[in-house]
C-alpha cells in the first residue's frame, strides 16, 4: 500500500510540474508577442517616412489640382484662339464678297444687283447704299450704259472678334460705257467694317481711303 501511495504522489507531482511548465511557457510566449507588437508600433511611430506620408498625399493632391486647372486654362485659350482665327477668316471672306457685290454692276441689271447687294448690309449703311445706287448710280448707268467690274487684289484684317471686324481691301475696277467703250482700269482701297448677326457677317460701313 505504501508503494502505491508513493507512486501516486510522484505521478501527481510530475503532472503538476508539467502543467505549471506549460502555463509558464504560454505566459512567456504571450508576453514576448505583446512586447514585439509594442516594438513594431514604436518603430512605425518613430519612422520618418511614415510621418511624411500624409504630407506627400496632400502635396500630390495639390499638384493634381494645379495640373487640372492648367489643362483647363490651356484648352480654353486654344478654343478662344481658334474662334478668333475663324472670325478673322470668315469676316475677310465676307468683306471681299460684299465689296464686289456692292461696287460691281451692269447697266441692264443694276436694280436687281443693288437689291442683292443690300442683303449683305446692315444698319443705316444699308439705307444709304440703296438710296445712292437707285437715285444716282443706276440712272446714270442706264443712260450711259456704264458697267463696272470689280476684283479684290489683296485683303487684310485690321481687327476682329466674335461679333465685329474691320478689314482693308485693295480693289481693281474696270469700267466701260457708251462714251468710253474701251475698258478703263483703276485701283482703290476701301475700309470695310462688319458686324455678325444671326451667324452672318454683314457690312456696316464701307469707306474709301
Amino acid at each position: 500500500m505504501t508503494d502505491e501511495k508513493d507512486d501516486r504522489v510522484t505521478l501527481d507531482k510530475t503532472t503538476d510540474d508539467t502543467v505549471a511548465g506549460g502555463t509558464g511557457e504560454k505566459d512567456g510566449s504571450t508576453a514576448a508577442e505583446t512586447s514585439a507588437a509594442d516594438a513594431s508600433v514604436s518603430d512605425v511611430a518613430s519612422d520618418p517616412k511614415a510621418s511624411y506620408l500624409p504630407h506627400i498625399a496632400i502635396g500630390l493632391s495639390v499638384v493634381a489640382l494645379v495640373f487640372a486647372v492648367l489643362v483647363g486654362w490651356l484648352a480654353y485659350g486654344t478654343v478662344q484662339q481658334s474662334a478668333a482665327e475663324t472670325a478673322r477668316t470668315d469676316a475677310r471672306v465676307a468683306a471681299e464678297e460684299q465689296a464686289v457685290a456692292m461696287l460691281a454692276y451692269t447697266h441692264d441689271q443694276v436694280d436687281a444687283q443693288t437689291d442683292a447687294a443690300a442683303e449683305g448690309l446692315t444698319g443705316d449703311f444699308r439705307d444709304e447704299y440703296t438710296n445712292l445706287m437707285k437715285n444716282i448710280i443706276a440712272p446714270g448707268a442706264k443712260e450711259k450704259a456704264i458697267s463696272v467690274q470689280v476684283s479684290v487684289q489683296a485683303s487684310s484684317v485690321v481687327s476682329a472678334d466674335a461679333d465685329n471686324a474691320v478689314t482693308l481691301l485693295f480693289l481693281n475696277q474696270i469700267t466701260t460705257s457708251s462714251e468710253n467703250p474701251e475698258a478703263v482700269s483703276s485701283g482703290s482701297r476701301v475700309r470695310v467694317e462688319l458686324e455678325k448677326q444671326d451667324g452672318r457677317w454683314l457690312v456696316s460701313r464701307l469707306t474709301p481711303i
